[in-house]
């Protein structure tokens, strides 16, 4: 993890006091940290900023641990999510791991055993992003590399936007088979709303036009349901 960026950590906890000692804990520990006091208050900042991990309390106001973890792995699958829960129950722990869960932690805990837990997940899922960072997609005639943003052919080589470039990878990886347009819109713009819809249609033809001159590449409209980067 760079030194330079602090790590940031998504915490709904309805607890105020241990909210607000959890949050200064971590942020002691070089951490920047969004706390939040129950499940709508947090899915609204998970769609509206960037986190490298949640925190979630089970039990919790207007949306609960489990169903807040739902919405967030609908729009990243991959983020690293922790519950936090005065449940012990081992049915309670399934539910949690079954939703994808890291790691679930039954309170009271040691905050020093949090913190390790923490940093010990954080580094894998550097070391498997840094992976995947460096995967290179060859397209036709055409070369892409995500990590530089750049896509290149004999014609020439053209700089994608950060928007173009999520989307052009995430096509690569689903090649020749259907990228959902909902998982795409909450991976990459954060939520599957008419506008963002509207949107990636903007980006998809922007790529249409990056890729038009190999006939046997062409992104492809699934009717109602997405898109496919079919390679021939």
């Amino acid at each position: 993890m760079s030194t330079a960026v602090k790590p940031r950590i998504l915490l709904c906890e309805d607890d105020p006091n241990l909210g607000i000692v959890l949050k200064n804990f971590l942020e002691l520990n070089e951490f920047e940290v969004v706390l939040e006091r129950d499940g709508r208050l947090g899915l609204a900042a998970f769609q509206r900023e960037k986190f490298d991990i949640c925190l979630l309390d089970v039990m919790m106001p207007k949306m609960d641990g489990f169903a807040l973890a739902k919405e967030i792995r609908d729009i990243n699958e991959d983020i690293p999510l922790f519950f936090l829960s005065a449940k012990s129950m081992k049915e309670d722990q399934i539910k949690g791991y079954k939703l994808g869960a890291d790691d679930y932690i039954t309170k009271p805990f040691d905050t020093e055993v949090l913190l390790l837990k923490i940093k010990a997940i954080l580094k894998r899922n550097e070391e498997q992003h840094k992976e995947q960072e460096n995967t290179e997609y060859d397209l036709g005639i055409y070369h892409f590399v995500p990590k530089l943003r750049k896509l290149s052919s004999a014609n020439g080589e053209v700089t994608l936007s950060p928007k173009e470039n999520e989307l052009l990878k995430m096509l690569s990886e689903y090649k020749n088979d259907k990228l959902e347009r909902e998982l795409a819109l909450k991976k990459i713009w954060g939520n599957d709303n008419y506008f963002n819809g509207r949107s990636m249609d903007v980006y998809i033809a922007k790529l249409r036009k990056y890729l038009k001159d190999d006939q046997n590449v062409e992104i492809v409209n699934i009717h109602g349901e997405g898109f496919m980067l079919d390679i021939k």
